[in-house]
């Protein structure tokens, strides 16, 4: 049976003055799934991802979600549909605690007063249900907690508004092992649990552990978008850095990658 991909990207051109970054670019990531997005840098993962989330709009090609053409025009947009993308620097108020850090922008109300009983038990169902043990309060302030513990939050927020696509950009960069495994854990949760996840990452051995598809950019192409299964390292870094490996990846015109 043919599953329809909750998001997908059709002949993605986009340029920046006389720099065309995107070129052609096609893209799918599938419910229950981890889609790995990989890239050297300056390979236009960033924007691709911020053509997503309606940062950008794109100068050519086709958005759809669920199956249906749409229009993002905004991250208010992409938000509206269900897309929700936690950035490196991970967007969190260190003199804020978790539950306001997860609710800043979107608090509940119940008339002129926060609701503060209804958003810290929503943010401790939301933790809970992300199987989240290793913080101990949602009271805790964010300056105190380890990068790894950010990160579960960041990843918290975005699940916390009903996100059906979830797109993780670098989660584990700055990470030591033990947090990097706790983080990589609750990435193959997200998917587990029936959201679709796009993992941005540079580090293959976390792409490998927890990927189920991935999409290979090389300069601004998509050079390749298989199953994990299905390739090795070796041709995964062989699409990074020349956009080929063996039959697999972009054609080949007079000797060069086209």
């Amino acid at each position: 049976m043919t599953v329809t991909p909750i998001l997908e990207l059709r002949g993605i051109d986009k340029s920046f003055g006389p720099v065309q970054v995107l070129h052609d670019v096609a893209f799918s990531a599938y419910p229950g799934e981890v889609t790995a997005l990989v890239g050297d840098n300056g390979a236009g993962k960033s924007t691709l991802v911020k053509c997503i989330g309606g940062i950008h709009s794109f100068d050519a090609g086709e958005y759809l979600f669920e199956g249906e053409r749409v229009q993002v025009n905004g991250p208010r947009d992409a938000a509206a549909l269900g897309v929700e993308i936690v950035y490196q620097d991970l967007a969190l108020c260190d003199n804020l605690d978790i539950v306001q850090n997860m609710f800043l922008g979107r608090e509940k109300r119940r008339g002129p007063i926060l609701d503060e009983a209804t958003m810290e038990e929503m943010a401790a169902r939301t933790l809970a249900g992300l199987s989240v043990r290793t913080v101990k309060s949602v009271r805790q302030q964010v300056s105190h907690l380890s990068g790894g513990q950010r990160q579960t939050v960041a990843i918290a927020k975005a699940v916390l508004w009903n996100g059906k696509v979830v797109i993780l950009d670098e989660p584990t960069a700055a990470l030591g092992v033990a947090q990097t495994a706790q983080v990589l854990e609750l990435v193959r949760r997200l998917a587990d649990n029936g959201l679709t996840v796009v993992l941005i990452s540079h580090n293959l051995n976390d792409v490998f552990a927890v990927s189920d598809r991935i999409a290979a950019l090389y300069l601004g192409r998509m050079a390749a978008q298989v199953r994990t299964t299905d390739v090795t390292q070796s041709q995964v870094v062989e699409l990074i850095t020349s956009g080929r490996s063996g039959d697999l990846g972009l054609a080949t015109t007079n000797g060069a990658t086209a």
